[in-house]
């Protein structure tokens, strides 16, 4: 499996000014890299009614329109959303039927090499050389990179291990690494230079919940200055993680908002109450029902979305990032 590898930012504060001299030297970082220090510099992804159609006639990015700044960004929809189409047109990937998507004032469809100088791209599922440990592996990829010096490529793959938490492990085969630790090495080899946009997509998948922490913590060093996008169907990553929003579905943007603002729209709209299950046909035809989940004596605790108390024998819920998920969801099926 062949599978393409862009790189992601390294974090001065955990490498120290040596380390990040030696990195901008080598790699012939232009002449204005002094903002990449700068820890305000504002950056910018416009993307401008994006369409994109599949031969088997799909729609999967349908006059999509988004504007994302520094910081970590969460793409939160659905399996075919849409989300891993809008991750590979970002990419450079694949081409978009119509529309435009423009980083820092770049047109990154007309200038698709200069955008991957600065572009970490870490896809769903990435295949890795067999028989081949993480060490020697990295310091492959970083010869890949234009790194001849044998000594720095051994800092470069040093400090990238230590950040992934891979050091103990960087004589074993890759190919026999956990899910996590597949990940994390993903990182890793994406740390071996300094890119400016970073995508993830649905990195966290089938993760189990040590290596899903683990590996958002690593997300959290490396996104603080740089624009990071993280598309995932899970809403606790974009609650653990995300300062910034959008929803998708049926290739549109359903929502774009902080957290935190989405949650609070919907405070006073959302409701709860416990039925029997026998109830739940009659409750989903009657009102907006958001989700349903069982409590410990077989009843079912309901939550549903209505501007106003639907009655009685309902309660006030404290809304939370799935009930915006979800509302999202239901009101574009209206």
């Amino acid at each position: 499996m062949t599978k393409v590898f862009f790189p992601v930012t390294l974090v001065k504060e955990n490498f120290g000014h040596d380390f990040f001299s030696l990195h901008h030297q080598k790699l012939a970082f232009p002449s204005n890299s002094n903002r990449f220090r700068c820890k305000y510099f504002t950056m910018q992804l416009n993307i401008n009614q994006l369409t994109k159609v599949y031969p088997n006639g799909v729609k999967a990015l349908d006059n999509l329109s988004l504007q994302i700044s520094n910081g970590m960004f969460g793409l939160l929809g659905p399996n075919g959303a849409g989300k891993s189409s809008l991750m590979r047109t970002i990419a450079t990937l694949q081409s978009p039927d119509d529309g435009s998507i423009h980083f820092n004032n770049m047109d990154i469809l007309t200038n698709k090499m200069s955008l991957r100088k600065v572009l970490g791209y870490l896809p769903q599922e990435f295949g890795v050389y067999p028989r081949i440990s993480a060490e020697r592996l990295l310091d492959y990829l970083a010869k890949l990179k234009g790194i001849a010096s044998k000594r720095e490529r051994g800092i470069l793959i040093d400090k990238c291990l230590e950040i992934t938490n891979l050091t103990g492990v960087r004589k074993k085969y890759v190919s026999g690494y956990s899910g996590g630790m597949k990940q994390r090495f993903g990182i890793a080899q994406l740390l071996l230079n300094a890119p400016k946009l970073i995508i993830v997509d649905e990195p966290t998948a089938g993760l189990d919940p040590a290596e899903r922490q683990r590996f958002l913590n690593i997300l959290r060093e490396i996104g603080t200055e740089n624009i990071v996008i993280f598309s995932t169907h899970i809403v606790e990553d974009i609650k653990d993680l995300c300062t910034d929003m959008a929803i998708m579905n049926g290739g549109k943007i359903l929502q774009h908002a902080s957290p935190d603002e989405a949650i609070l729209h919907l405070d006073g709209k959302v409701w709860a109450t416990d039925i029997d299950r026998q109830e739940l046909a009659e409750f989903e035809s009657r009102y907006s029902v958001l989700s349903s989940s069982f409590n410990r004596d077989h009843t079912l605790s309901v939550r549903i979305y209505a501007d106003h108390s639907p009655g009685d024998r309902f309660r006030k819920a404290l809304p939370g990032l799935e009930d915006v998920y979800f509302t999202a969801l239901l009101q574009s099926n209206h």
